[in-house]
């Protein structure tokens, strides 16, 4: 007799025959189909061998020789103590299903590419305790419409985080809280082509996020690539630009600091020419062979927006961003941001406002700079014994370390090949602007893997590149 059962704890379905004299084979062609079908994704955790024993009424040896079966098969994985659940694992799509679309496609098993935190690092004890504070502390009008800029909690905060911790210039009337830098630079990029009548030009270093480039172009302003070299950006090609987009502190990608004479170049152009530098200090917290060098900002408060963000110290989840603003821009600012989604996320601002003010957030970040640290030691070590013709680039700072290959090598081929080895990397190539030529090169985000798969992603790394030293002949 064939049965629908749905079991206790974890809503689990399954249609299994527990009359006949196959059950266990019955139970495991119901959950093997139930993973196939997508109805048990990767990572559900399974009701326990007695649980579901219980529930189906079965002898829980043979629940156990079930789970055993498609755990050896590769559908389930196990761990002593921590239960049962179903395997990471690519699922063919039944047929006439309709394909997922690239961004939904299944994420490589290892992922060195750039741009986000260990998200397993993310405090969640520290935050929801911040946050259960802050809403207890917090006035009832705080949950209706807010000034656009920002939560005054959150900018008075960060005014004396970022005076203390990153030299910056500023008094909490400046800040304008933004959800995430991609809005931040989308506000900044609209105002001034309004202000220059759809006529300007924003320097941006030839390597860097294509993404940013596209936005400044959408809201109007011509993208003008700035030369960079081992000294950082080519402040001395900003002639004729309205504004310009710089990563001082650790130009991204390449991983190099802007050098003393050359901020004091950018920021004597911007307030020679009445323009505009927009600072870029999206990991200026992590500096690790030295004290981090403060921001640029405080070299002419008038003419340098100071650009940061939560999203590589917490998590990008938060959209937390914020802009340290000229006078002269701040009401501009706040019009824009009434004109595109009116105010943030109240909530998680009080939240931040409050991790920051316990000293909770500054912990965090101590935190994460020695975890980070010790990985880009263990990234350098690995490649400096198994692939000594790779050498990596840049100061020892940041999320990323700059990898250039060994002569010869191509990075599409360095990146398919990892990716056959379930290994995810960016290329150099993939940040440069057009015509900007550049050594085949990897930017590896040694922050991105969770703690107990980075050491895997890095041995993989190094295979990869060993296999394709031998191909060459090298």
């Amino acid at each position: 007799m064939e049965e629908t059962w749905a079991t206790s704890g974890t809503d689990l379905h399954l249609e299994i025959d527990v009359t006949g004299t196959r059950v266990r084979r019955s139970l495991e062609d119901a959950l093997r189909g139930s993973i196939q079908a997508g109805r048990l994704s990767p990572g559900t955790r399974l009701p326990s061998t007695r649980s579901l024993a219980a529930d189906l009424g079965l002898a829980r040896n043979t629940v156990a020789d079930a789970y055993g079966q498609l755990v050896a098969e590769g559908w389930l994985e196990a761990g002593h103590g921590s239960g049962t659940w179903v395997a990471e694992r690519v699922i063919p799509a039944p047929a006439g299903t309709i394909a997922p679309r690239d961004h939904e496609a299944s994420a490589p098993r290892y992922n060195l590419v750039p741009g986000v935190p260990d998200l397993t690092l993310f405090p969640i004890t520290a935050w929801l305790a911040a946050t259960r504070r802050a809403l207890s502390a917090a006035p009832a009008a705080a949950m209706g419409y807010a000034d656009p800029r920002g939560r005054p909690e959150l900018r008075q905060a960060l005014a004396d985080y970022l005076a203390r911790a990153r030299g910056v210039r500023t008094a909490a009337d400046q800040i304008v809280v933004c959800s995430g830098f991609t809005q931040a630079l989308s506000l900044l990029t609209r105002v001034m082509a309004e202000r220059g009548g759809g006529d300007g030009t924003l320097a941006v270093e030839e390597f860097g996020h294509r993404h940013h480039r596209q936005v400044i172009a959408a809201n109007g302003l011509a993208v003008r690539p700035l030369p960079v070299d081992g000294r950082g950006a080519a402040t001395a090609a900003l002639a004729g630009a309205t504004a310009a987009l710089l990563t001082p502190a650790h130009q991204f990608p390449l991983g190099v600091p802007l050098a003393a004479g050359r901020r004091t170049q950018a920021a004597a152009w911007a307030a020679a020419a009445g323009a505009i530098v927009i600072e870029d200090d999206y990991d200026g917290e992590f500096r690790y062979d030295r004290q981090a060098v403060g921001a640029m900002q405080a070299l002419a408060p008038e003419h340098i927006v100071y650009a940061g963000t939560a999203s590589k110290t917490l998590a990008p989840g938060l959209r937390l961003a914020w802009l340290v603003l000229p006078r002269p821009l701040v009401d501009d600012i706040a019009a824009a941001r009434t004109l595109s989604d009116r105010h943030g996320a109240v909530i998680d601002q009080l939240a931040l406002a409050d991790l920051i003010g316990s000293g909770g957030y500054d912990r965090h970040v101590r935190r994460c700079r020695q975890e980070y640290r010790r990985r880009r030691e263990r990234l350098t070590a690995a490649l400096r014994e198994q692939v000594p013709a790779a050498r990596t680039g840049g100061v020892a700072a940041g999320l990323h370390a700059v990898l250039d290959l060994p002569p010869g090598a191509r990075e599409d081929e360095v990146i398919a090949a990892a990716a056959a080895r379930g290994l995810a990397v960016a290329g150099l190539g993939e940040y440069a602007a057009d015509g900007a030529s550049h050594p085949p090169a990897l930017v590896v985000g040694f922050a991105t893997p969770p703690a107990h798969a980075f050491t895997t992603a890095v041995a993989r790394l190094c295979a990869v590149l060993r296999s394709v030293c031998e191909v060459a002949g090298r």
